[in-house]
């Protein structure tokens, strides 16, 4: 039932590292792109195939499941890995950004927030407590503290006052904590302010919690603005555990992260976008959805080896998309996910090589896009 974790490169405050994470269900190389499955499932994927492209860990969310089936159910069900019968690493985040989401239909205060259902509008509240609650019953490898995202932009000194919520509010999180088998991290916020991040992160780490999460990036901000503010953070963390950007997920603002130090990454772009027909590859996307692929007969991407590359063309995908076939968003998913996964694998192998900087200038300006340095 222990957690580590460890550094495989020599350790940096601010720079591309690999590391290896122990948790109860498995042992994760670092860095590493967690799949989300929002509802206790990544949409369009088995768990079967979600092990055959190589995900090490995925990501379900306390909010969605504490209001859908609801978390008595899930620990009734033996937990979220009984539940949806996946036997590797879960983490679980805290539902911030979700409340966060709902704009005018909840209210914060010193003990939480409360907000209505975006399902049935009916009213609910969550406290540290009450979220730790929740993630506890789920019973993930990984739990997240319960934070308050701000939007961007907000005023400095509404930010001020979020960050402090914030530390208080983990603070609970930490005292409501007791399963032995999941790890806790604590979730650094202060919007696009550097002194209030330095701030949150410094009293995090006081607390001194398993690992850290980067929240509040990726929420309208600029990706130049999302990379100083990474340069910000990660020095104010600790060297030695690890460090997760919450909820990024395109090519450039993966590897821009990997460079500044950060180790676990999630988001929903990759299997959004794939649903809409928008496929990632190595020379940029391709929207396979589109009338100029309707005979084109070549692989989603010819240096791509994964399953759908292998056996299927651009013109079936746009066929099965256009008639609306399951199959099709099955397919684009399977691409995208693969496609992330295998990006950051290529990326530690690159960091364990010591030419990651190479690694991602290559990456990138294939796929026409320009790093930051």
């Amino acid at each position: 039932m222990s957690f580590s974790f460890r550094l495989v490169t020599e350790p940096v405050a601010c720079g591309p590292r690999a590391g290896i994470l122990s948790t109860p269900h498995g042992t994760i190389e670092t860095p590493v792109f967690m799949p989300v499955g929002t509802q206790a499932t990544v949409k369009a994927m088995s768990p079967t195939e979600l092990e055959d492209i190589g995900a090490q860990i995925i990501l379900s969310n306390t909010y969605h499941l504490y209001l859908r089936p609801g978390h008595e159910l899930i620990a009734r069900a033996g937990g979220l890995h009984e539940f949806m019968n996946w036997h590797r690493p879960i983490l679980t985040d805290s539902g911030g950004f979700q409340v966060y989401s709902l704009g005018d239909i909840r209210e914060v205060t010193e003990d939480g927030v409360r907000f209505q259902s975006h399902i049935d509008g009916s009213y609910h509240f969550f406290s540290p407590e009450k979220v730790i609650e929740i993630e506890s019953a789920l019973g993930a490898d990984i739990i997240m503290c319960f934070d308050e995202c701000v939007a961007y932009p907000s005023e400095y000194s509404y930010v001020e006052q979020s960050i402090e919520r914030t530390t208080r509010w983990a603070k609970r999180c930490k005292a409501a904590h007791s399963r032995k088998d999941q790890a806790l991290f604590g979730i650094v916020q202060g919007g696009m302010y550097a002194d209030l991040r330095r701030k949150s992160a410094l009293d995090l780490v006081e607390l001194d919690f398993f690992g850290y999460g980067i929240g509040g990036l990726s929420v309208g901000e600029s990706k130049p603005l999302m990379y100083d503010v990474l340069e910000e953070t990660t020095p104010h963390l600790p060297v030695d555990k690890p460090r997760y950007l919450m909820g990024v997920g395109s090519v450039d603002a993966i590897l821009e992260g990997i460079l500044r130090g950060v180790d676990m990454f999630d988001c929903v772009l990759a299997t959004r976008i794939a649903r809409h027909g928008t496929v990632m590859t190595a020379t940029g996307r391709v929207i396979v959805r589109d009338a100029s692929y309707s005979d084109d007969f070549r692989p989603l991407d010819p240096d791509c080896d994964c399953y759908v590359c292998k056996n299927y063309t651009r013109a079936y995908i746009r066929h099965l998309l256009k008639a609306g076939e399951i199959l099709g968003y099955r397919l684009t998913t399977y691409h995208n996910l693969y496609y992330l996964i295998n990006l950051v694998k290529g990326a530690r192998e690159a960091i364990l090589a010591q030419r990651y900087p190479e690694y991602m200038r290559e990456v990138l300006l294939r796929r026409g896009e320009k790093p930051s340095r």
